[in-house]
């Protein structure tokens, strides 16, 4: 039985340099194997200070590998669906960054592209894979807090200034509801286990960032009569947080998304009553425990705990809610 998935890196992006390459060497049942670039010289240095054995100057060639069981895809977004395209049809695996596509039509091409070749896709919505996100469910299961009554995200950065940024570029998928707004939303759906009805976002879109979004405020409906309240930017303050209301108490996660630097925060603060119980897990590494989780599911066949069309559904709501803040209007999904 193969003991590792051999990850392929299409692309030498800051993400994969950063945090995936470093998650994955950290991983049980995964390694990169390979790294490619459309520069050689960028994907030559990437090997050289990771110790990957093979460097790539096309995509194309690293699909050709027989070597790589799957690729992971950190491209700019409107390149996701092209290379998932190629990658499956050369029946390589696919875990591809956030957001999926530039809109659910893509993502569905996508999910079923993979489908037809026989090949396994998956979202990198790397931080619901860290054990805090399945501990907060079983909070809410066990009904400490009460009813869910509403949901707060945030996930803000500031990184203006580099305005040759992907992310500021308007026909590559920039602006920060494509790039941070996923995450609350996606929070919001698999803590709640619904979908939402209708959104409404007011954002600012900046002349001088080729009229991307740079900061979006939200409400997305879900049934019930829950509401996800969420803000997502990329001129503000930094913030990563999610609070979950209940009619009993509510939860904090002072770092919902991005990863801890030590183990001094708290990951979990429960509030019940004047009670207040701090829970901790450790630094751990969402992108090698997603890694390990999507080995998993190629290897040994366990399911992933998101299924592909998790991302088509992500998708549908992103998409509403940029065409709520591009018309100024509520846009109903259901």
């Amino acid at each position: 039985m193969q003991e590792k998935l051999r990850f392929g890196v299409l692309s030498t992006a800051s993400i994969a340099r950063s945090a995936f390459i470093p998650g994955v060497q950290n991983a049980r049942r995964a390694e990169i194997a390979a790294v490619a670039s459309r520069d050689y010289a960028k994907a030559k240095d990437t090997a050289e200070q990771f110790n990957i054995p093979k460097a790539y100057g096309t995509y194309e060639e690293l699909l050709k590998d027989p070597d790589i069981d799957a690729v992971y895809i950190p491209l700019p977004n409107h390149l996701h669906k092209e290379w998932t395209i190629k990658a499956a049809k050369a029946g390589k695996h696919v875990l591809c960054e956030k957001p999926s596509a530039l809109s659910p039509e893509e993502a569905s091409e996508m999910v079923e592209a993979c489908r037809e070749a026989g090949v396994i896709f998956s979202e990198a919505f790397m931080y619901r894979y860290h054990p805090k996100h399945r501990r907060v469910r079983e909070i809410i299961e066990e009904g400490e807090i009460g009813q869910i009554r509403a949901i707060h995200g945030c996930f803000t950065y500031n990184h203006i200034e580099n305005k040759e940024n992907v992310r500021y570029k308007k026909t590559m998928g920039g602006g920060a509801i494509y790039d941070v707004g996923g995450y609350p939303i996606s929070a919001a759906r698999m803590i709640l286990g619904e979908e939402p009805l209708a959104v409404s976002v007011q954002a600012l879109f900046s002349a001088e960032h080729d009229h991307v979004d740079v900061m979006a405020t939200g409400l997305v409906e879900f049934p019930n009569d829950v509401g996800l309240t969420f803000d997502c930017g990329m001129w503000a303050a930094p913030r990563c947080t999610l609070e979950i209301v209940g009619s009993q108490g509510r939860i904090e996660l002072p770092v919902a998304f991005g990863w801890e630097q030590s183990e001094e925060p708290a990951q979990i603060i429960v509030h019940v009553g004047d009670q207040r119980r701090e829970e901790r897990f450790g630094v751990l590494s969402h992108f090698m425990l997603e890694a390990d989780a999507f080995a998993a599911a190629v290897l040994d066949g366990t399911p992933l705990p998101y299924p592909p069309e998790d991302a088509v559904r992500n998708m549908k709501v992103v998409e509403a809610c940029l065409k709520s803040a591009e018309t100024k209007q509520k846009v109903f999904l259901q």
